[in-house]
């Protein structure tokens, strides 16, 4: 069933006493050029009074991240760039998690830290190669700061936070569709995985949807039956979408939703960005 959340239109009632909440930022929560959730606030404050848990699933880096959860006052689980990590704040999960249960994991003073996705040090030795290959790429580790944030529209410090990485590159590339194709050949030689939000990305065995099921998991078992609903605008969050009860994409900058996204009982926002964010989840939430 594919429902579209606009005007009169319904969706199908729900028991959802336990939900939870997994978002994009770039473009999803936060508006692509401002950087700002304003419009989403009456939804954040819904999520925050019903105590819902609202996951981060984003292709920014862990800084990036703390960042906004700060802004947010969000002090769940996330997920940083396209599922290359995942970040549980010590004692989140009363039953603990056992390192058993993971590929690789590390524990920081904050965080238990899982490590899904490919070494960043790999992922710019492949761009390298990439380049010299002849293929018109350039990483943000190819980047000043400077340069950063006068492409993505940031400040310094966000630009500084944005090239901090560890399991992601995100690169520009200019080329056309044919050449694209080319281009992903070549990174899959390398046994690297390419994905697509604001920028290219290239990346490891990882995507948001594994990172989204290792959290689905542990939520079911911290609180057993829930209901899982997901936010995003680019084919990036295409296997974050596919994981979850809800999936919903809202419009892109230019009103129109990503043609690349075709999930099964998929929900189209009637709204861009956060604006689209927030009437979705009012609707949600209030049926």
């Amino acid at each position: 069933m594919r429902c579209l959340i606009s005007g009169g239109e319904t969706i199908k009632k729900a028991k959802m006493k336990k939900l939870i909440v997994f978002t994009d930022l770039d473009g999803t929560l936060l508006d692509y050029s401002t950087y700002s959730f304003e419009p989403a606030l009456p939804a954040l404050q819904l999520i925050k009074e019903r105590a819902i848990p609202l996951i981060i699933c984003s292709s920014k880096t862990r800084k990036e991240i703390e960042y906004y959860r700060k802004k947010l006052d969000n002090h769940h689980p996330f997920i940083s760039e396209n599922g290359g990590g995942i970040y549980i704040p010590k004692g989140y999960f009363e039953f603990g998690v056992k390192s058993s249960e993971f590929r690789v994991n590390n524990e920081e003073n904050e965080y238990l830290v899982m490590r899904l996705g490919a070494r960043y040090s790999d992922l710019r030795r492949a761009i390298q190669q990439l380049q010299s290959e002849g293929f018109n790429v350039k990483g943000f580790g190819d980047m000043t700061a400077e340069e950063l944030a006068m492409l993505a529209n940031m400040n310094i410090h966000e630009a500084e936070m944005a090239k901090d990485r560890d399991f992601d590159e995100p690169f520009i590339f200019e080329g056309n569709e044919d050449q694209i194709q080319k281009l992903f050949k070549a990174i899959k030689s390398k046994g690297f995985n390419f994905t697509q939000g604001r920028f290219f990305h290239i990346l490891g065995d990882s995507d948001k949807g594994k990172a989204v099921l290792i959290l689905i998991d542990l939520y079911r078992k911290k609180l057993g039956d829930i209901t899982t609903i997901a936010l995003g605008d680019s084919p990036n969050d295409i296997p974050m979408l596919e994981r979850v009860d809800y999936p919903i994409i809202v419009q892109k900058y230019d009103g129109n939703y990503n043609q690349q996204i075709d999930v099964p009982n998929l929900i189209k926002a009637d709204g861009i960005g956060p604006e689209g964010w927030n009437k979705a989840i009012l609707r949600l939430l209030y049926r």
